[in-house]
């Protein structure tokens, strides 16, 4: 998996203030809402437990309904603890009020009465008054009020889970010197995770170290420490383990963490990017330029990578109320925004604007005097507006998951044709091999046997030259045997000869 560093990031998260009271723009806003949702009514795949409601103005909201489960008991006394929650809230709120002018940050600006009637039942409010809790989250939760309405909307308050999470600090994990090493490269230039033996790390280290025990599967892996981060900001570390817990397995984060599901996002925003900015996709074709080059920390991280805070509790916000399927609406408006000056970037060029000045035509500078300060704002209601006005319905994603299953499908088949063929052609090498083997052997026999007949024939001719040899002598010898004959006969006549001629002398 890509390392994340952050020490090359150029967007700002330093932050001195403390958790879930973190800045929010207060320029007036006018959400455009006011559309009417079209397209299917059936919602992008979700689990059981949750059901989507269609606000009436393309914005969906999920519903838990695990109280209906068994285990109803837990879910219940969870709600009860954030309800007593915020009416500790809202007593200190009426105190303050008492007192004298509201602390800043704490209370300023909170419709108490509103996200009192949300809080106190959240499944029939947003069942009943789907459209107005939809325009207030589009809006931002109030940020005193967040980490509470998070774990709402997620139906994670669970004090058997929190309890879980407390008996797993005690046992030990394979993947702390990975966590360890990982720390500081959180958000470091923000107060609550800057010192090593502060607070905030050690939350850190010890969710995703109760985590890496509780999923083994996942484990532990990059991106997983600023998701937690966020939830940290927001709510106690127990409260946020079992955020966690619930965002991977219900929402199906933790599929971003599997090995198949990141092509299938990459997948799904790239069809996203070739239906609703064709001209930039084709000219991202051109460049050579793929999603995975960019958005794949995107995905991982929630956002929360290279991302002002108050831009990703916002996307938070809606990722919790509408399923992690909000990031593409994020991501589209995002390139839609820049999409002119990104048309006329080549590749390196492109890669460096999306790293470092994707934010760029949402910032807002504060002028006094004549002089821009250094302090950087952004156009937070205006970039979810962007967002949510997109037109990404769930039939949309339902499609082109389906048209990846198919083309997955057809690559598995044409890689098991292409396996069997390279069976076949093994298994014919090896034949092949075996004649070449048997060949040589019928070479090497062929050799010995003209070897042998090439003997043969020496030997032969040796034999037949012997046998004129003593034909030869044989010839010769009866030659002589013959002269020797005659020599003799010659003698023996000579004998006889000589003897008759004797006999007649003295007969005369």
């Amino acid at each position: 998996m890509e390392d994340l560093d952050v020490s090359d990031s150029t967007v700002d998260q330093t932050d001195s203030t403390t958790p879930a009271e973190l800045f929010l723009p207060t320029k007036p806003f006018e959400l455009d809402l006011n559309e009417t949702h079209s397209g299917s009514t059936s919602s992008h795949k979700k689990s059981a437990s949750l059901a989507t409601l269609h606000s009436g103005r393309h914005i969906s909201l999920l519903v838990n309904h695990d109280e209906q489960a068994p285990g109803s008991r837990v879910s219940l006394d969870g709600q009860h603890k954030l309800q007593e929650e915020f009416a500790r809230l809202q007593k200190e709120k009426d105190s303050e009020n008492l007192k004298g002018p509201p602390t800043p940050g704490f209370s300023a600006g909170i419709d108490w009465d509103f996200w009192g009637a949300v809080i106190s039942d959240y499944q029939q409010f947003a069942s009943e008054r789907s459209d107005e809790l939809a325009q207030a989250i589009a809006k931002g939760i109030p940020p005193t009020l967040r980490g509470m309405m998070w774990q709402l909307m997620a139906a994670s308050k669970d004090p058997e889970l929190e309890s879980t999470y407390l008996k797993l600090l005690k046992e030990s994990s394979i993947h702390e010197k990975a966590i360890l090493r990982d720390l500081g490269r959180t958000f470091p230039h923000h107060d609550f995770f800057t010192d090593g033996q502060g607070i905030g790390q050690e939350n850190l280290y010890n969710v995703l170290k109760a985590y890496s025990i509780y999923d083994p599967q996942v484990g532990y892996c990059q991106g997983l420490p600023f998701v937690v981060a966020i939830l940290l900001l927001n709510m106690p570390d127990e409260e946020a383990f079992s955020l966690l817990v619930r965002l991977m397995q219900v929402y199906d984060l933790r599929g971003h963490f599997l090995p198949e599901m990141p092509k299938l996002q990459l997948r799904l925003f790239d069809r996203l990017i070739e239906e609703l900015l064709p001209v930039l996709h084709v000219h991202f074709l051109r460049e050579g330029i793929k999603s995975s080059m960019f958005c794949s920390q995107w995905f991982l991280t929630m956002f929360s990578y290279r991302f002002p805070l108050d831009i990703v509790f916002r996307i938070y916000d809606n990722c919790l109320a509408s399923g992690i399927e909000a990031i593409f609406g994020f991501s589209i408006a995002l390139l839609r925004k820049n999409e002119d000056l990104l048309l006329n970037l080549k590749f390196d060029e492109i890669l460096a604007f999306l790293n470092t000045r994707l934010f760029d035509r949402y910032k807002v500078y504060s002028v006094e005097g004549g002089k821009e300060e250094k302090e950087i704002q952004y156009q937070v209601n205006e970039f979810v507006n962007d967002a949510v006005s997109l037109r990404i319905t769930a039939f949309m994603l339902d499609s082109y998951s389906h048209e990846y299953e198919d083309m997955v499908r057809e690559k598995n088949k044409h890689t098991a044709e292409i396996d069997e063929l390279q069976s076949s052609n093994r298994a014919l090498s090896a034949q092949v091999k075996r004649l070449e083997s048997n060949f040589a052997q019928l070479n090497v026999e062929h050799v010995e046997l003209l070897n042998e007949l090439v003997k043969a024939r020496l030997r032969n001719e040796e034999m037949e030259g012997e046998l004129v040899r003593y034909k030869l002598l044989y010839a010769e010898a009866m030659h002589e045997n013959e002269d020797a004959q005659s020599s003799h006969r010659m003698s023996i006549n000579q004998i006889f000869g000589g003897l008759k001629r004797g006999s007649g002398s003295k007969a005369s």
